[in-house]
Protein backbone atom coordinates (compact mmCIF):
# COMPACT_ATOMS: atom_id res chain seq x y z
CA UNK A 1 0.00 0.00 0.00
CA UNK A 2 2.83 2.42 0.87
CA UNK A 3 4.42 1.73 -2.51
CA UNK A 4 1.16 2.54 -4.30
CA UNK A 5 0.73 5.77 -2.36
CA UNK A 6 4.33 6.77 -2.96
CA UNK A 7 3.99 6.04 -6.69
CA UNK A 8 0.73 8.02 -6.81
CA UNK A 9 2.32 10.93 -4.95
CA UNK A 10 5.30 10.97 -7.33
CA UNK A 11 2.98 10.80 -10.35
CA UNK A 12 0.85 13.68 -9.06
CA UNK A 13 3.97 15.69 -8.31
CA UNK A 14 5.22 15.22 -11.87
CA UNK A 15 1.80 16.07 -13.34
CA UNK A 16 1.44 19.17 -11.15
CA UNK A 17 4.97 20.32 -12.01
CA UNK A 18 4.25 19.78 -15.70
CA UNK A 19 1.20 22.02 -15.47
CA UNK A 20 3.37 24.86 -14.24
CA UNK A 21 5.65 24.69 -17.28
CA UNK A 22 5.19 26.51 -20.56
CA UNK A 23 3.26 24.50 -23.15
CA UNK A 24 4.99 23.55 -26.40
CA UNK A 25 3.62 25.63 -29.28
CA UNK A 26 5.54 26.61 -32.40
CA UNK A 27 5.37 30.33 -33.21
CA UNK A 28 7.25 32.75 -35.44
CA UNK A 29 9.21 35.71 -34.17
CA UNK A 30 8.52 39.13 -35.65
CA UNK A 31 11.56 38.62 -37.89
CA UNK A 32 10.39 35.21 -39.16
CA UNK A 33 12.36 32.79 -36.98
CA UNK A 34 10.63 29.67 -35.68
CA UNK A 35 10.38 29.54 -31.87
CA UNK A 36 9.11 26.72 -29.66
CA UNK A 37 7.47 28.22 -26.60
CA UNK A 38 8.61 25.47 -24.23
CA UNK A 39 12.21 26.51 -24.94
CA UNK A 40 11.74 30.17 -23.99
CA UNK A 41 14.18 31.17 -21.27
CA UNK A 42 16.25 33.99 -19.88
CA UNK A 43 19.50 32.34 -18.83
CA UNK A 44 18.17 31.25 -15.44
CA UNK A 45 16.53 34.61 -14.71
CA UNK A 46 12.79 35.36 -14.68
CA UNK A 47 10.94 36.57 -17.74
CA UNK A 48 7.56 38.06 -18.49
CA UNK A 49 5.30 36.97 -21.33
CA UNK A 50 2.74 39.60 -22.26
CA UNK A 51 -0.04 38.81 -24.76
CA UNK A 52 -1.27 41.76 -26.80
CA UNK A 53 -2.92 42.78 -30.07
CA UNK A 54 -2.46 45.88 -32.20
CA UNK A 55 -6.12 46.84 -31.64
CA UNK A 56 -6.02 46.37 -27.83
CA UNK A 57 -5.58 49.78 -26.18
CA UNK A 58 -4.96 48.44 -22.62
CA UNK A 59 -2.34 46.05 -24.04
CA UNK A 60 -0.53 48.87 -25.78
CA UNK A 61 -0.66 51.04 -22.63
CA UNK A 62 0.80 48.20 -20.57
CA UNK A 63 3.66 47.48 -22.97
CA UNK A 64 4.43 51.20 -23.26
CA UNK A 65 4.40 51.63 -19.46
CA UNK A 66 6.82 48.71 -19.09
CA UNK A 67 9.03 50.11 -21.87
CA UNK A 68 9.47 53.31 -19.83
CA UNK A 69 11.06 51.39 -16.93
CA UNK A 70 12.39 48.36 -18.80
CA UNK A 71 16.06 49.38 -18.74
CA UNK A 72 15.88 49.86 -14.96
CA UNK A 73 14.09 46.52 -14.52
CA UNK A 74 16.72 44.73 -16.59
CA UNK A 75 19.59 46.37 -14.75
CA UNK A 76 18.10 45.54 -11.35
CA UNK A 77 16.75 42.02 -11.97
CA UNK A 78 17.86 40.85 -15.42
CA UNK A 79 14.21 40.26 -16.35
CA UNK A 80 13.27 39.97 -20.02
CA UNK A 81 9.88 40.72 -21.60
CA UNK A 82 8.52 38.66 -24.47
CA UNK A 83 5.50 40.25 -26.14
CA UNK A 84 3.19 37.83 -27.95
CA UNK A 85 0.83 39.26 -30.55
CA UNK A 86 -2.46 37.44 -31.07
CA UNK A 87 -3.31 39.47 -34.16
CA UNK A 88 -4.87 37.23 -36.78
CA UNK A 89 -3.02 36.46 -40.02
CA UNK A 90 -4.69 39.26 -41.99
CA UNK A 91 -3.44 41.83 -39.43
CA UNK A 92 0.01 40.36 -38.76
CA UNK A 93 1.59 43.00 -41.03
CA UNK A 94 0.48 45.70 -38.53
CA UNK A 95 2.49 44.25 -35.63
CA UNK A 96 6.04 45.28 -36.61
CA UNK A 97 5.06 48.90 -37.46
CA UNK A 98 3.26 49.18 -34.08
CA UNK A 99 6.26 47.76 -32.19
CA UNK A 100 8.66 50.02 -34.10
CA UNK A 101 6.43 53.08 -33.66
CA UNK A 102 6.33 52.57 -29.88
CA UNK A 103 10.01 51.68 -29.72
CA UNK A 104 9.26 48.55 -27.69
CA UNK A 105 12.57 46.78 -26.99
CA UNK A 106 10.99 43.35 -26.50
CA UNK A 107 11.35 40.04 -28.24
CA UNK A 108 8.06 39.79 -30.17
CA UNK A 109 6.38 36.53 -31.13
CA UNK A 110 3.33 36.03 -33.36
CA UNK A 111 0.45 33.78 -32.27
CA UNK A 112 -2.06 34.39 -35.11
CA UNK A 113 -4.26 31.40 -34.22
CA UNK A 114 -4.02 32.06 -30.45
CA UNK A 115 -2.63 28.53 -29.97
CA UNK A 116 -0.16 29.60 -27.26
CA UNK A 117 -2.72 31.84 -25.58
CA UNK A 118 -5.27 29.02 -25.56
CA UNK A 119 -2.70 26.47 -24.32
CA UNK A 120 -2.09 28.72 -21.31
CA UNK A 121 -5.84 29.01 -20.64
CA UNK A 122 -5.92 32.76 -21.25
CA UNK A 123 -9.38 34.13 -21.92
CA UNK A 124 -8.72 37.82 -22.51
CA UNK A 125 -5.86 40.20 -23.19
CA UNK A 126 -3.74 41.73 -21.98
CA UNK A 127 -2.71 38.48 -20.33
CA UNK A 128 0.61 38.51 -18.54
CA UNK A 129 2.58 35.70 -16.96
CA UNK A 130 5.87 35.57 -15.11
CA UNK A 131 8.13 32.56 -15.57
CA UNK A 132 10.85 31.94 -13.01
CA UNK A 133 14.45 31.06 -13.86
CA UNK A 134 13.60 27.33 -13.80
CA UNK A 135 10.81 27.66 -16.38
CA UNK A 136 7.88 27.53 -13.94
CA UNK A 137 4.90 29.80 -14.41
CA UNK A 138 4.67 31.60 -11.08
CA UNK A 139 2.25 34.46 -11.77
CA UNK A 140 -0.68 35.15 -14.10
CA UNK A 141 -2.67 38.34 -14.58
CA UNK A 142 -5.54 39.44 -16.83
CA UNK A 143 -6.22 43.02 -17.87
CA UNK A 144 -4.35 46.22 -17.24
CA UNK A 145 -4.88 49.31 -15.15
CA UNK A 146 -2.40 52.16 -14.94
CA UNK A 147 0.37 51.28 -12.49
CA UNK A 148 -0.22 47.49 -12.66
CA UNK A 149 3.33 47.08 -13.96
CA UNK A 150 4.51 47.79 -10.41
CA UNK A 151 2.96 44.48 -9.32
CA UNK A 152 4.93 42.73 -12.07
CA UNK A 153 8.29 44.07 -10.98
CA UNK A 154 7.44 43.38 -7.34
CA UNK A 155 6.87 39.69 -8.20
CA UNK A 156 10.08 39.59 -10.27
CA UNK A 157 12.06 41.11 -7.39
CA UNK A 158 10.75 38.36 -5.09
CA UNK A 159 12.13 35.76 -7.53
CA UNK A 160 15.64 37.21 -7.71
CA UNK A 161 16.21 37.73 -3.97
Amino acid sequence: MKKVLLTLALFLGVVMAAEAQLPSVTLKSIDGKTVRTDTLSNGGKPFIIDFFATWCKPCNRELSAIAEVYDEWQEETGVKVIAVSIDQAQNINKVKPLVDNHGWPYEVLLDPNSDFKRALGAQMIPYTIIVDGKGNIVYKHNGYTDGAEEELIKKVRELVK
